[in-house]
Order: structure tokens, then sequence, then C-alpha cells
């Protein structure tokens, strides 16, 4: 009789782990089932035009991904931020310092382009580097921190720029920026593949890697799950909270100079409210906002998830204040999604 019961049992926790397993596995991969899922959908909605479906264009489809680029990066340094349970919202504001410096670099003060790129990622590092050194030494949090320094690069930006955009013209003579900076805003392989969607890639592709296989990345999770436990482990917190920090600044000030030279041009404003678009990728890509779960996978899937998703509303001439609607409302889904997903 025992053995009847016990069958019957046994057959039932198998059912039960298995469906547990197929739950956590959607959990886990949100962000690409979700990307899956708007892009059929964008496939479905897309206008037709000549008998040619617009959106699956190979043209269409790189223009998104070099839309999202910058975004993307910033949003690969937010996502160890995040790891690590603190927030960082002045990226935006030093995409603008970067491209106000590499503009003022090259036009007014006749620098080359690559003495005018490091300039400004060495920048964009020590400005992140201060915000870690702040939260993490001084115990500031870092919400306080990084407000104020959205504030800071914003003013640091308008008196470098003398509180204007500063356009950026191409040539060898004075005030005139080398022309080879002017190719991160072209296309490669026959005029098809935009040079930031390459660079995004690669930021991506070698995030995705170091997080993978570095220990500095085990100690980024064990301080985002359990600070303290972390610190008794000999995980050297401070140490590490800083350099992500310093880490999240240096790809902000990357996608500034990319933006600079998409634009030909840098204001000091520019970037306005890019913190918050690389939040919600983030979080859309399923890295929880307590810290200590998340992956630059689901990031990605999550920037390209909001790339999809603004081009197909633009296709479809979808008013921008209903566009600013239906982001919101997937931000807050992806956000709902994290609260059901299992504890494991």
């Amino acid at each position: 009789m025992t053995d009847l019961q016990t069958e019957p049992n046994e057959r039932l926790e198998t059912k039960t782990s298995t469906a547990t397993s197929i739950v956590s596995m959607l959990f886990r991969f949100q962000s690409l089932f979700g990307l899956v899922a708007v892009f059929i959908v964008a496939v479905l909605l897309s206008p037709v035009r000549d008998g040619a479906n617009i959106f699956v264009s190979s043209d269409n489809l790189f223009n998104v991904v070099r839309a999202v680029s910058e975004i993307g990066i910033i949003a690969v340094g937010m996502t160890f931020v995040i790891l690590i349970g603190g927030i960082d919202l002045s990226v935006g504001a030093v995409l603008g310092l970067a491209a106000v410096g590499s503009a003022v670099l090259m036009v007014n003060d006749d620098f080359g382009m690559w003495p005018a790129i490091l300039i400004v990622l060495a920048a964009g590092l020590v400005f992140g580097l201060l915000q870690g050194i702040a939260s993490a030494v001084f115990g500031i949090q870092a919400f306080i921190v990084t407000l104020a320094g959205l504030q800071i690069a914003r003013g640091i930006a308008r008196i470098w720029s003398g509180g204007q955009g500063v356009a950026i013209a191409y040539g060898d003579g004075p005030g005139e920026a080398p022309v080879s900076f002017s190719l991160l805003g072209e296309r490669t392989f026959n005029g098809l593949v935009p040079i930031p969607a390459i660079i995004f890639v690669v930021i991506a592709v070698l995030a995705i890697l170091f997080l993978r296989t570095s220990a500095f990345a085990r100690h980024v999770f064990a301080i985002g799950g359990n600070e303290k436990a972390a610190r008794l482990s000999g995980v050297p917190v401070t140490r590490v909270k800083v350099i992500v920090f310093g880490l999240c600044g240096l790809l902000s000030a990357l996608a500034g100079v990319i933006h600079a030279g998409q634009l030909n041009q840098g204001g000091p404003n520019d970037g306005s409210g890019y913190e918050l678009d690389a939040i919600a990728a983030v979080v859309i890509g399923g890295t929880s906002l307590s810290g200590g779960r998340g992956s630059v996978v689901g990031t990605v899937a999550g920037a390209l998830l909001l790339g999809v998703l603004n081009n197909i509303l633009a296709l479809r001439n979808v008013d921008p204040n209903v566009q600013l609607l239906v982001k919101g409302l997937v931000i807050v889904a992806a956000a709902g999604l994290q609260r059901l997903r299992p504890a494991s």
C-alpha cells in the first residue's frame, strides 16, 4: 500500500519540478521572449510599400540597432551599477558632457581625433569614479550622488560650450574637426551596417564575456545579493563599487562621443532623459533593481525591444504622446513580472 501511495507522489513531484523549471526559464529569458513577441507584432503591423514590408527591410532593421546604440552602451554600464544595488542618474548628462567635450576640443582647440576622444573618455571615467567614491567611501546614497552628478555634468557642459551647441565641421583647417571623426556617423559593409551599431555589439559582447568569466563579476553579484555577507567573505566591496561607477561613466562618455559623431555637434542638453531609457532597458532585461540578479544579454534584448517598439510606432505615425504611454506600460509590465519571478 505504501508503494502504491509513493508512486503518485513521485509523479506529482516530478510534474511540479518540471513546471517550476519551465516557469523559471520563462522568467530568466523574459526579455528575449518579449523581444520576439514585439518583433512579431511589428512585422504584422508594419506598413507595406510596393509590396514590401517596411519594418523587415535591412535598412530599417539596421536603423533600429543604430538608434539604440547609444542607449544600449549606457545601459550596459547601468547594468553593472544596478547589479550592485545602485543607480546612476547622471549617465545622460555625462553623455552630453562628452559630446560637448568632443566638439569643443576638436573644433575650438584644434585637438586631433584620438587625443580628443581619449580626454573625453578619461573625463567620463574620472567623473564616474568620483561618484563611486562619494557613494561607497562616504556612504552617500547613490541616488543622491548621481542626481547631483547630473546637475554638475550639465553645468560643466554649459560652461564648456558657452551654453550653446557646438557644430562640428570637417576639414584640415582651423576650426574644423578631422574628417575621420565623421566615420562615427557612417555605415560600413557596402553602406549597410552603421558604425555605432558595430561599436554597440562589440561593447555588449565584451561585457557579456566579462560578466560570465571574471572574478570581478562574481564580486559584483555577491555585493548585490548580500553586501554584508560579501564584505565578511573578503570581497573588496568599496573598491568594486567605485570601479563599477567608473565603468558606467566611461561607457556614458563613449556614448557621448558616438552621439557627437552621429549628429555632427555637441550640445550641453544632449542626452536628456537617456538615463530613464537606460534604466528601462535594464529593467525590461530582467535585472533586479535590488541587485544581485541580471545579465547584459537581457539588457541588450531590452534595449532592442524599446528600439523595435519606437520604430514600429513611428512607422505607424502614432502620436508621440501615445508612444510615451505605450513605453511606460511596457516598463511597468516588465517591472511587474519581476515581482512574480520565483525567488530561486
